[in-house]
C-alpha cells in the first residue's frame, strides 16, 4: 500500500537524521518467496528515495523468507 510505505519510509529517514543506521526487513509470506524480484524492487526504491541522506551499508539479500538491507547515514563534510 503506498501510504504504509510513505508511513515506513518517514520513519526511516527520521532515524538517518538522527544519525542511527536502520536495519530494512521484507519478509515474505506462503507463495511470496516465489516472486523475490518484487522484494528486491522494492529494496531498490527505497535505496532511491533516501539516496540524498544515507548509503547502502549491506545490499538486499536473502536470510530465509526475509530479505535484509542495512542503510546507514551519510557522514556530514
Amino acid at each position: 500500500d503506498v501510504g504504509d510505505y510513505q508511513i515506513k519510509l518517514r520513519n526511516i529517514q527520521r532515524f538517518l537524521t538522527d544519525g542511527d543506521k536502520v536495519k530494512v526487513t521484507i519478509r515474505f509470506r506462503g507463495r511470496e518467496l516465489s516472486h523475490k524480484e518484487l522484494g528486491f524492487e522494492l529494496a531498490q526504491k527505497v535505496q532511491e528515495d533516501i539516496a540524498e541522506i544515507a548509503v547502502v551499508e549491506q545490499f538486499p539479500r536473502l536470510e530465509g523468507r526475509q530479505m535484509v538491507m542495512l542503510i546507514a547515514p551519510k557522514q556530514k563534510s
